[in-house]
This record gives structure tokens, sequence and C-alpha cells, in this order.
């Protein structure tokens, strides 16, 4: 008897797994919250160089601004430059009417703000762009893109981390070490007093939060059914989208960044206190050799579920019994990804994939920049796609499989990308429906490599496998915001390269086997022992069986 066939007696799906999914929803929105957090957090608004002596006569400033500020190419005024004299009005406006007729004359001198920058409030009171002795614009700008950088690869670096100690310390209790470590470099980051402590203590908040990534979903997994993994997989991931759309709501009343800040971390206090109901994986305790405490949460989950079990079947000799054929010998670790041929090519595929997607992910969700609709409209419309996305998502891997749905969209995405090139800056209606396109896609994609990756390694080495392709993941995370720099070079090279690399995962996923209904694997000769996947076989899989 295996795992699975005590699952089967306690209920491998039913109100224990609903609750906890629901107590397991909070990370799901709190990772949103801070992922997505930079829109808002990192806004740079209108600004100009500080001009002390400015006319208080509001009909004199546009005047009075053309003497002291340069124009840019489009026209408009410029936000880094200042003259280095003021120039006499008559001069602005033979200067205007000569380059208006493509004469030539000798430009006046420039030079940088030297006494700061002054901000348009209107939309943001505050962020780290226009905090005080920061002023992260102009010559600063690549500070404020490495500020997400610095956060995602914290993620990154947690992710290795939280992936080797939850398969050996267990995934309940480095929750409780995401949450408390999340709380405290929260608050720490929001009463930061420079650009250095700001960028270490975010740093060390993606690492904590990368804990969420890293044990929320092998946890929900871990107690259920074959037969359910997807519906429960999907209904967690709506909560993603719950945080995004939340993300608008926020950002709209706390327009401070600070408090923001503030607001989001926050919600990490009651979910300590959830952890109390939140049960242990039985997987993960049987292969440690921890009958006793296994046994404890079986009869635990049957007894919420209304399972009578029958005491000689379900005695804790009999969960020994099953505990001897799944205990580790050793301890796991990122090595044993490569040690097996199934394992090693398993683990290669789903590291470009996850690289695709997060890199193609992040760099739209961080874009939100020239879709005419301010950055709430879009915040809130990119969250609320998401949803039709998660019913794609439902319907395509129990029919099409997990296989073709990851590559399926990770190529929606690229698509998106690619017309985007094609259509013109004039046309923001066309931008904007091919954005909503490629985010509804790029969602989808990021909903399936969760489910699939966790299906894809055997329990002993799930977290580890898992830790090791959100590494890789984030890796793809943090380099989302530089490669947006790349429009220095050619306007379109961002848009080229994240279509690009979604591609290239694209193809990849194709690589990977097929798990729709099939076990999970508890060991590494499960994945070893299994065939080479073949896709007739695969497609003619019954679909009786994926009925709730």
């Amino acid at each position: 008897m295996g795992f699975e066939e005590l699952l089967e007696q306690v209920g491998g799906f039913g109100p224990f797994q609903l609750r906890n999914v629901a107590l397991l929803a909070l990370p799901r929105v709190l990772l949103p919250l801070h992922f997505l957090l930079p829109i808002f957090l990192a806004a740079v608004p209108a600004h100009r160089c500080a001009l002390p002596g400015a006319p208080a006569n509001f009909s004199h400033q546009d005047v009075w601004l053309k003497a002291h500020l340069p124009r840019e190419p489009d026209g408009t005024l410029s936000s880094c430059l200042r003259f280095a004299y003021p120039q006499a009005l008559p001069n602005i406006t033979l200067g205007e009417e000569r380059q208006s007729h493509g004469e030539l004359e000798d430009e006046p001198a420039t030079v940088p703000c030297s006494q700061g920058w002054e901000y348009d409030h209107s939309e943001f009171s505050s962020t780290i762009a226009t905090e005080s002795q920061w002023d992260l614009v102009c010559e600063q700008k690549g500070l404020n893109r490495a500020a997400s950088t610095f956060f995602f690869a914290g993620v990154l670096v947690g992710a290795v981390a939280f992936g080797y100690l939850s398969d050996r310390f267990g995934r309940r209790r480095l929750l409780l070490v995401a949450y408390v470590s999340t709380l405290v470099l929260g608050l720490a980051s929001a009463a930061s007093v420079s650009y250095v402590m700001f960028a270490i203590t975010r740093t060390l908040t993606g690492s904590a939060l990368a804990g969420f990534t890293i044990i929320v979903m092998p946890l929900e997994l871990e107690w259920l059914d074959v037969e359910h993994r997807t519906v429960a997989g999907v209904l967690s991931s709506t909560f993603w989208t719950g945080g995004v759309m939340l993300l608008a709501l926020v950002g709209y009343l706390i327009r401070d960044w600070r408090w923001l800040l503030l607001a989001v971390t926050l919600p990490c206090a009651p979910g300590i206190l959830s952890l109390w109901w939140v049960p242990e994986s039985a997987r993960w305790l049987l292969t440690q050799g921890h009958v006793k405490e296994a046994h404890r949460y079986l009869l635990h989950c049957a007894r919420i579920n209304g399972r009578p079990v029958c005491e000689d079947s379900f005695s804790q000799e009999a969960v020994s019994k099953v505990a001897a054929g799944e205990r580790v010998v050793r301890r796991p670790s990122y090595l044993d990804l490569f040690r097996t041929p199934r394992l090693r090519h398993i683990s290669l595929c789903c590291v470009v994939v996850w690289f695709g997607v997060n890199f193609s992910y992040y760099g739209l969700s961080l874009d939100v920049s020239g879709l005419g609709l301010n950055v709430y409209q879009t915040q809130l419309l990119f969250g609320a796609v998401e949803l039709p996305s998660k019913l794609l998502v439902y319907l395509s891997v129990r029919y099409a499989g997990r296989r073709l749905t990851q590559a399926g969209t990770l190529l929606g995405t690229a698509l998106a990308f690619g017309t985007r090139l094609l259509v013109s800056s004039d046309m923001k209606s066309w931008s904007t429906v091919l954005a909503v396109m490629g985010k509804a896609f790029s969602e989808a994609a990021f909903t399936t490599a969760y489910l699939f990756t966790s299906e894809l390694y055997p329990t002993v080495l799930r977290q580890t496998g898992m830790g090791l392709t959100a590494l890789v993941g984030r890796l793809g995370g943090s380099l989302a915001p530089l490669a947006a720099l790349l429009d220095g070079v050619w306007l379109s090279l961002p848009k080229l390269t994240y279509g690009g690399i979604a591609l290239l995962a694209a193809g990849t996923a194709l690589l990977l086997p097929e798990t729709r209904q099939a076990q999970l694997p508890e060991t590494i000769q499960d994945v070893e022992r299994k065939s080479a996947p073949t896709s007739l076989q695969e497609e003619e899989m019954p679909m009786k069986q994926v009925q709730n």
C-alpha cells in the first residue's frame, strides 16, 4: 500500500483540503502585493529641475520655464537639464522659429540639475524616486530600476535556501520562518533612512517571500488526490489574481510609498497566527520516518472529511509499512536533480521554462506606461484579465494536458509581444488590447508552471526542484526590469527580447513529460522507472477520471 491508498481512505479532497487551501490563501495574496509593488513604489512622476525664484503668478510660469529649461526633441521641456544661463524671451522665440524651419543655430549651454528636482505630486505624494536626498531620476534612474532587480535577486537566493531547508526540516516550519522574516524586514524597509538601507532590506524581504513561492503550492498538492489537483491548483492561483487587483486599490488609496509598504506587510501578522491550523505534509513526514506524526495528521484529515477508517488497515503499524517504502535514506541535495538521466532532463527543461515565464511576465507587468490609461486603471485591468486566464488554464490542463498548455500559453505571450512591435505608437487602443492579451497568456503560463513543476518532481525532491526552478525563474524576474533599459539602444529591443525568450521557453516546454492523471512520484526511482512519455498514450488517457 502506498500513500495514494492512504489518502484515498482519509479523503483526497474534502473539507480538510478546502480549509488548507483557504489557510494558504494569504501568502498567495501577499506575493503580488510585494512582487508588483514597484509599479507604485518606484513610479517616476513628471519632474523638472528645481529653479529657485519662480514667479508666483501662474500665467508667467510657462514663459519663465522656457527661459530656464531646454526642449527635448519631442518638444517637451527637459526633465534633467537646465540652461547654464537664463535665455531672453526674444532669443527663445527666434530659436523656436529657426528650429521649425530646419535652420541650425548654436545651442545654448546646458547643465544638469544642480539644485535637485521638483515633482508632480498629483498622482503620487511620494515614491522612492522622489524621496528627499534620493532623487532616483535622470543620472540616477538606473538605481530606481535596480531596486526591483535587487528584490528579485533576493527572491532568487531565498528560493535556493527555502527549497533545500523545507525538504530537510519540513514545510510548515519554514513557512513560519517566511512569515516572520517578511514581517520584520518589510517594516525595516518602510523605515529606511537611505537608499542603501532600502536596497538591502528589500533584497532580504525578497529572500523571505521566496518561502511562500516555494512552500505553498507543494503543501497544498501533497494533501490532494490525483483527480482534484488541477481544480485546487487553479483555485488557489486565483488568490494571486485577487492580490493583483487589490494592489490597484491599495495603491490608489495610499499614495505615500512608506505607508504603502507598511500596508502590504502588516497582513503577515495574522498569517503567523493562521499557521496553528495549517497541517504539515504527511507525505513529507513519511519520507522522513516521522510515522507517529503522519498518522496523527491522517486521522485528523479523516475526521474532518467525515471518513470512517478501519483500525486494522489504518493502524500506526500499517502506516509504518508505507513509510518504510518511502523513507529517505539520505538528505536531498540539488545535485540529486542532475544525477539520473530523467531527472536531469526534467530539471534542465524546467529552468528554461521558468526563466521564460518570469522574464516575460514581469517584463509585461512592470511596464504599465504608453497604454492610454493611468497606472491604477492599467493595474486593475491587468488583474481582471487574469480571471478568464485561470478558466483557460483549468480547461486546458484537464483536456489538452499540462505540456501543451504550458507551451501554448508561452507561445501566446510571445505572439502578443511580437504583434505589439508592428503597432504604431499612435494606436494606443490596439497596443492596450495586445498588452492585455499578453498579460492573460503570461499569467496562464505562470499558473501552469507551478502546477506542472510540482507534479514532475518526486516528494523527496519536490521542494528542492521547486527551489531550483524558482531560483532561475527569479533570475529572469530580476533581469526583466533591466531589460527595459535596452530601449536606449533600440526602442523595440525590450519587447523583442521578452517575446524571443518566451518563444524559446515554449519550445522547451514540449520536451517535458506529460503529468495529466499521473500519480505524484514519491522517490527518485519512481521518476526513473517511468517510461519515456508517448504523446499517443497521453492523448488516449480516459477523460472520465478527471471529472470532479
